[in-house]
């Protein structure tokens, strides 16, 4: 599934060919995503001009003049550039053209994800309860030390908890444990307020790194220039289960947590 660096490398690569381009008319070849796209997506987009391209959580919020395309990835989507009226191959199942000859093409295999309309994108339902941004100044180790307190869950799925933070999904969480020395075990609860400084430090520096990476190449996703992303060759742990600890040598262990895979060093995080 796309996570947070993926999302946003899309809204980078996308947003400079969209932001003030017109909408000529919406394409919906398939209606049938995780929530049915509306059937008067056309009417309203169509003639509309996209003022900006935003990200909140995992979602892409394409801001038009009368309204909010909210757009989310689900497990295997992707959005791209492409020149308009090219011919479409199976799974791509939207184009939004515009003025400029290019279309905004969404491809989604697994059909997963969603593309909805909002007059108030913030408070719909799917982003209005959603936990603050990572690489903000309103995520830090103190809110994780303050929330974790009396939780007796594991502090992966803590951490990939959206109401606690948005946008750390399981590889992620798994590099920013280990870079942090944190068994993904533990108790939320039973982690100090200096571990959980040095644990949000490590998801800031991670998150940014993938960021300029250019997100994580895991099956199929792709940026919004069709290219794939290379953090891939920066992880520590996820899905290296079996092999050994690039820091200690160590042979890595891979359990389940929270119905993820999870993978981590026995000697290097405690």
């Amino acid at each position: 599934m796309p996570e947070l660096p993926e999302v946003e490398t899309t809204r980078r690569g996308i947003a400079p060919f969209l932001e003030g381009q017109r909408v000529s008319r919406v394409i919906v070849r398939e209606r049938r995503l995780r929530w049915p796209i509306p059937e008067d997506l056309d009417v309203r987009l169509s003639g509309q001009r996209i003022l900006v391209v935003e990200r909140r959580a995992k979602y892409l919020l394409l801001g038009a003049e009368a309204g909010t395309l909210i757009s989310h990835l689900g497990m295997s989507g992707s959005l791209r550039l492409v020149e308009a009226g090219l011919a479409a191959a199976k799974h791509e199942h939207v184009d939004i053209e515009l003025e400029s000859g290019l279309a905004l093409r969404y491809t989604d295999p697994r059909r997963f994800g969603a593309m909805l309309w909002s007059s108030d994108p913030l408070n719909h339902e799917l982003l209005r309860n959603l936990g603050p941004e990572p690489l903000t100044e309103l995520f830090d180790g103190e809110r994780l030390f303050q929330l974790s307190r009396g939780r007796s869950m594991a502090v992966k799925p803590f951490i990939m908890d959206n109401a606690v933070v948005v946008g750390v999904g399981n590889i992620y969480a798994s590099e920013a444990l280990f870079a942090a020395g944190v068994d993904p075990r533990r108790e939320a609860g039973s982690i100090s307020r200096a571990r959980y400084l040095a644990l949000a430090t490590e998801i800031k520096r991670i998150l940014a790194q993938a960021i300029e990476c250019g997100g994580t190449t895991l099956r199929d996703f792709v940026g919004g220039d069709g290219k794939p992303g290379y953090f891939q060759q920066e992880l520590f742990v996820y899905g290296r289960g079996g092999e050994f600890c690039k820091q200690c040598g160590s042979t890595l262990r891979e359990i389940r947590l929270g119905q993820r895979a999870s993978v981590y060093c026995p000697r290097c995080q405690r």
